[in-house]
């Protein structure tokens, strides 16, 4: 397998599609005039907007989204792989879906996904999100062959869920992805150690293009945007929250080296888990 260039594109998206669509096409040119082949986006790169009716009176099916389509139009125009993080895309019965499509340098969908994992908290700060309301749930995980290494899909909130991760690992991903847009406070407690982690659990890299800065929403969102290598080290990262582009060089042979160093993929034990009731003092007779 051969290394290759790849960017993680910062962005700051809005309630235009039309504008984040432009904001989309500069940072990509950009990044393929500096060498890389593969090339990822934030989640909801397409649009940003919290009032779930403002987002249903905007977004598309797949089949029409302008989104998707200037995706495709940017992997054949900059013959690149071009990984659309994340956008929102009308699937019927007045739901979303907040799907990731990867394109080949030819413009057809190589793979898509459908985030699995719903943003349904509320936050010390005051902040509540309840993503189900508005998204449907993907019930796929995903993993694609690129012609140098495997991409396992994932979408922001997917991080926290370690399993999903490792099962992409299983089924030969060498490069893990979790294009975000993690809100500040979650971001500055958890954001680089939860990238760290999920690689070095399955020997893998992983590349997190973020969303980043104070959006027209009012919501804020981390940045860091940042690529992790398979033994836990940031190898490349957006130093705050400003759009811009990362390039980091990826060898997906620094996979093999780093399972067959710790192979805990291949140490995996099945096991039963067993919950016991709480015992009474043990008497002991002399």
């Amino acid at each position: 397998m051969g290394t290759f260039v790849a960017a993680a594109i910062q962005m700051r998206s809005g309630e235009k599609p039309e504008a984040n669509i432009r904001d989309m096409e500069e940072l990509a040119r950009d990044a393929a005039s500096r060498g890389a082949t593969y090339l990822q986006t934030p989640e909801m790169t397409g649009i940003l907007v919290r009032d779930r009716r403002k987002l249903m009176a905007v977004i598309q099916p797949t089949e029409s989204d302008p989104v998707v389509k200037a995706a495709s139009s940017l992997a054949v125009e900059l013959g690149v792989f071009f990984h659309l993080g994340s956008t929102a895309v009308s699937v019927g019965d007045g739901m979303a879906a907040n799907r990731g499509f990867v394109f080949g340098p030819d413009g057809s969908c190589l793979a898509h996904y459908d985030k699995i994992h719903m943003f349904d908290v509320d936050l010390d700060n005051g902040e509540s999100w309840r993503e189900s309301a508005t998204y449907q749930p993907g019930q796929e995980a995903v993993t694609v062959a690129l012609p140098d290494v495997r991409l396992g899909l994932g979408i922001c909130y997917d991080i926290r869920f370690p399993n999903l991760f490792r099962d992409q690992a299983l089924d030969g991903a060498q490069l893990l992805t979790g294009p975000a847009a993690f809100t500040r406070q979650t971001g500055e407690a958890h954001w680089h150690i939860l990238q760290r982690a999920r690689a070095i659990e399955n020997g893998a890299f992983i590349i997190s293009a973020a969303q980043g800065g104070k959006h027209e929403d009012g919501r804020e969102t981390y940045g860091h945007s940042l690529v992790v290598d398979p033994w836990g080290q940031v190898i490349a990262e957006a130093e705050g929250d400003e759009p811009g582009i990362v390039l980091a060089e990826i060898d997906p042979a620094e996979s093999t080296r780093a399972r067959a160093k710790i192979p805990n993929l291949k140490n995996i034990r099945p096991y039963d888990m067993i919950t016991k009731a709480q015992e009474k003092d043990a008497i002991v007779t002399l």
